[in-house]
């Protein structure tokens, strides 16, 4: 075995998405095509029948047609049946699988309260260096050929969206905003109130998008209300505490911060852990001004809303019981002042929003349709609106937006000068490995230069996505640190695995402060050094492109699929090892805990996208019209890759001599030795059978098709690289001229059946 000492620096939380649909800087076009022409009324009688989807005749994204595809209004106060911009939910996939760039869903925000159309976008923009968010940017939408606007595309917080970001989509998962609307017709709000153990009085306020979890919920509530020692067991703390010092800093109370509580997503992953995910941010930055408990009249009173809103009142547990604990308390003043410095204290936040104002500015001149005047666009980046707009905001009547700069300059000035902000914070530097390139299992010392701190923490894990550990660092002269008292701190790692990611957290009575900053979203990595097979001994060694009779899988389904063949004499684990058929992804699936494939031995691949099925099944299929498909280590290395053109139905590609030669078109050998034969009668599927003449051949050949039923039918030979040399429609036989032809092995197709042949 051969020695390897890389390792993948990036790993599965940080995933690469398709950036087509959500690229910046670029405005896309969405068209909606309706047999009917009155589609707007069928739209908002099945909004005020809550019937869901209607079918529109076709949407077409980007120049991207999908025929048959389901479509509604959605919307709270965003919605009014005597508006022609209403928000739209496209699904792709209601009634054909249509996808584009791999999303089914499409959310399309109106803009409704928002004159500077930057809030959503803008917002997210921000919140995603913190947490897991929605991708967002700007999209023309077009209904039968008129121009209904500009809208705000953002990503759906659906069961795709937590598969990619945390890895499983079957868990507990809920939409907290109330089924109905929040409003004055609901005091059920998505508060985390524990109300005792009867699942029924949490339904008015949480909407459940999986198909179980009811009890999850309320243990959590339990949990949060009666057992705040126990509350990382069950909820992503860290990530709770940077959702609620960003909800706070950006005045965001259409959120678990304001009256109603709402516009957030739980979903619970693998390790039993709730994961919050925040959504519907464009009342953010001062428009929506109810907290429930202060009435912020004026922009002036936005800015200065208190960091610690809802501290003391029980309505908010999320804020009133994390905040209670003094470490929660400062780790989350520590990621409060994090998100001021990096945003608002240096100006970059007004960068971004000039920069997508000026991506827009075209589009919001040429919107008809929307709620505010260009010139309010203009200039509600930095001005405050006041009154005018639709008149629609909560409670009703007129109201007053804050300039974005004008809000969150005064409130970054505010708050930077409170005690919280200024008293003396820890400082971290000179973090240093005893070995910076370990050896797994073995023990090394992280140090670090600390100052002005009380106590100094070291988080650990080493697998991605998992909750963090927590264990103490010491300046006390007993942990590799120096002398007692140098402001030296040491801790002792067993290096358990290939990698290790980890984060140093300081605090003194006061506030904490991370490293890096962004903790626990960013972290440091230590690479580690382990044992991987030699070159050569794992390949990939069969792939099916195009699967119709050859094999089906355990549940009876004909989908592609690739083999691995172990050349070595040994076992080979494949826990850490990656497939993927796309070059800047290429930690795209990873093999199951566990996965191994003995000496000698293959192991079978579906890639089929279902990975709910059991076995081996890959997130990803393999295209026909030819692609890459590559094998990674966990180093991040690539073992073995394969590069193809165009590939023929039940027809395979595969190295030949087995595990070591070369790729060439094969009869499928499935799960065993490869074998290329030259017989003249070699048939994979005895649909027609068929016989050539001369073979080898040197200048033409007589192709025979002994069949009873004599009809036309396609003829293909092709290269056994897939280049396609002859293909032409015959009834009976052939006389094929191949004197032009490169010498060497072609496959010769006539429907189902295949024979090989050789041009000398």
């Amino acid at each position: 075995m051969k020695y390897l000492v890389y390792l993948l620096l990036t790993l599965l939380p940080s995933l690469t998405f398709a950036q087509g649909l959500y690229d910046l800087n670029t405005v896309q076009t969405i068209e909606i095509t309706f047999a009917e022409s009155n589609w707007d009324q069928l739209l908002d009688a099945a909004y005020a029948a809550d019937a869901g989807y209607i079918m529109a005749q076709s949407v077409t994204i980007n120049g991207e047609t999908f025929d048959s595809v389901g479509v509604k209004y959605k919307g709270n106060s965003s919605y009014n049946a005597n508006q022609i911009k209403n928000p739209w939910h496209i699904e792709l996939d209601t009634y054909k699988d249509h996808d584009y760039d791999g999303y089914t869903d499409i959310k399309l925000a109106n803009g409704y309260n928002d004159p500077s159309f930057l809030r959503d976008v803008l917002g997210y923009q921000i919140l995603r260096q913190y947490m897991d968010a929605p991708q967002a940017n700007y999209a023309n939408l077009y209904v039968n050929g008129d121009l209904i606007g500009l809208y705000s595309n953002t990503e759906s917080i659906s069961k795709k969206f937590v598969n990619s970001r945390f890895g499983s989509k079957s868990n507990a998962f809920f939409d907290c905003s109330p089924p109905d609307g929040a409003g004055p017709q609901t005091n059920d709000f998505p508060n985390l109130v524990y109300l005792g153990q009867d699942s029924t009085d949490y339904y008015d306020a949480y909407e459940m998008k999986s198909d179980i979890g009811w009890q999850e919920l309320i243990d959590l509530c339990d949990t949060l209300a009666n057992y705040l020692d126990e509350i990382e067991k069950i909820l992503d703390v860290d990530r709770a505490l940077w959702m609620l010092a960003y909800d706070n800093v950006i005045v965001n109370l259409d959120s678990y911060i304001g009256t109603f509580s709402q516009n957030y997503y739980l979903y619970r992953d693998d390790h039993g852990r709730f994961l919050p995910v925040v959504w519907d941010l464009n009342e953010s930055f001062g428009v929506f001004s109810q907290t429930g408990t202060i009435n912020l009249s004026n922009t002036t009173s936005k800015q200065q809303l208190t960091h610690l809103l809802h501290a003391n009142d029980a309505s908010w547990p999320l804020v009133q019981k994390l905040l209670s604990n003094p470490m929660y308390k400062r780790m989350y003043l520590a990621h409060f002042k994090t998100i001021l410095l990096e945003n608002f204290d240096n100006g970059t936040y007004y960068d971004t929003g000039l920069a997508l104002q000026n991506i827009i500015d075209d589009a919001v001149q040429a919107d008809g349709n929307k709620f505010f005047t260009y010139s309010n666009f203009i200039s509600n980046l930095t001005s405050d609106i006041s009154s005018g707009g639709p008149g629609g905001g909560r409670p009703g009547g007129g109201i007053t937006t804050p300039g974005i700069t004008s809000l969150m300059d005064g409130r970054n000035d505010y708050l930077l000068g409170l005690s919280d902000f200024t008293q003396t914070e820890p400082t971290i530097s000179d973090i240093t490995l005893s070995n910076a390139s370990p050896v797994v299992d073995e023990t090394i010392t992280i140090t670090a230069s600390i100052s002005d701190a009380t106590a100094v923490y070291l988080g650990q894990r080493s697998e991605s996505g998992a909750p963090f550990s927590r264990i103490e660092m010491f300046d006390d002269g007993a942990h590799n640190d120096g002398a007692s008292n140098d402001g030296i701190y040491g801790v002792s790692v067993d290096i358990s695995a290939a990698f290790i990611q980890y984060y140093i957290y300081a605090e003194n009575d006061n506030i904490g402060k991370f490293s890096p900053q962004r903790a626990e979203h960013e972290y440091h990595t230590i690479s580690a050094t382990t044992s991987y097979p030699a070159a050569g001994d794992l390949v990939i060694n069969e792939l099916m492109a195009s699967n119709d009779i050859t094999i089906a899988d355990q549940d009876g389904d004909f989908d592609d699929w690739i083999e691995l063949y172990n050349n070595s004499s040994s076992t080979i684990d494949l826990e850490g090892y990656f497939l993927s058929d796309d070059a800047d992804d290429l930690t795209q699936w990873a093999f199951p805990a566990g996965t191994e494939i003995e000496a000698n031995a293959y192991l079978i691949v579906w890639a089929d996208e279902d990975e709910d099925q059991s076995g081996l099944h890959a997130d990803f299929k393999i295209s026909a019209s030819g692609e890459s498909i590559y094998l990674v280590d966990p180093s991040g290395g690539i073992v073995d890759e394969v590069h193809f053109t165009e590939q023929t139905t039940d027809i395979s590609y595969g190295r030949f001599p087995n595990g070591t030669g070369d790729f060439q078109m094969m009869s499928p050998t499935f799960n065993a030795e490869n074998a290329v034969t030259t017989s003249t009668s070699s048939v994979i599927a005895k649909v027609v059978a068929l016989k050539a003449y001369p073979n080898p051949v040197d200048d033409s050949f007589y192709l025979k098709i002994n069949e009873e039923e004599q009809k036309e039918r396609l003829v293909s030979v092709f290269s056994l690289s897939g280049t396609v040399f002859y293909q032409n429609t015959i009834f009976g036989n052939a006389h094929i001229d191949v004197s032009q032809w490169p010498s060497g092995m072609y496959i010769v197709r006539v429907e189902d059946a295949f024979l090989k042949m050789i041009v000398n």
